[in-house]
């Protein structure tokens, strides 16, 4: 099946782990994060999102062109920062409003495409936080290891998607000492991950869940 015509807008994607299964398998992926795209940067004319950035190569303006009507589905990561119950420990204060700047942001692009279209998924993914505070209930919760991925990480979803099927694997209490550390990396997927931040590690979809979410949202 040609997956060419479905696109699927990945917002504050990192480095795509969430919507790689849909790029492999031939779905059109634009991962709107930075440095190279702002959530809360675009305009809609005549049917069509306009998102600009700029080319530092060629010192000039560039934009990309995306029919509203073509996008399939919309995955949304914005940082937790913010939100983070760990914050409490951190040297510098909480800024809520802050925080909420890149949720509404993406929550505009969905809303956005809702109202000119038909989505068949969308789906916001925060850490288990502060964000409940503002967006409520989340549809659903998960650990990695809920999908086979060896570490913890609750982490809360809100949004219009199919629930994907659960395939947990059980930890060892290494693994779990591990995880309460923050440390992956003696995990081969994590190890070759560039920086040395553990939380840069940590931000990164688990592959396991996205290719659940994949499989129960396609």
């Amino acid at each position: 099946m040609d997956n060419s015509n479905k696109i699927i807008l990945d917002l504050c994607g990192g480095t795509g782990a969430w919507s790689k299964p849909y790029k492999d398998d031939g779905f059109t992926i634009y991962n709107i994060t930075l440095p190279n795209y702002d959530v809360k940067d675009w305009s809609v004319y005549c049917g069509i999102f306009i998102f600009p950035h700029f080319d530092y190569f060629q010192n000039i303006p560039r934009f990309i062109h995306i029919r509203l009507e073509q996008i399939y589905g919309i995955l949304s990561a914005p940082p937790c920062t913010m939100f983070s119950i760990a914050r409490s420990r951190a040297k510098t204060s909480r800024d809520l409003k802050q925080g909420m700047e890149l949720v509404i942001a993406c929550l505009n692009i969905i809303w956005q495409c809702r109202y000119n279209t038909k989505l068949k998924f969308w789906c916001l993914e925060n850490p288990m936080g502060y964000l409940r505070q503002f967006l409520g209930k989340p549809v659903m919760t998960f650990n990695p290891c809920d999908f086979g991925d060896p570490y913890t990480k609750k982490t809360d979803l809100w949004g219009y998607f199919n629930i994907p099927k659960k395939k947990p694997c059980k930890l060892t209490e290494k693994q779990k000492w591990d995880s309460k550390q923050n440390n992956l990396s003696k995990y081969p997927r994590y190890s070759d991950i560039t920086g040395s931040k553990q939380v840069d590690k940590r931000a990164i979809t688990p592959q396991g869940f996205a290719k659940a979410f994949y499989e129960a949202n396609k």
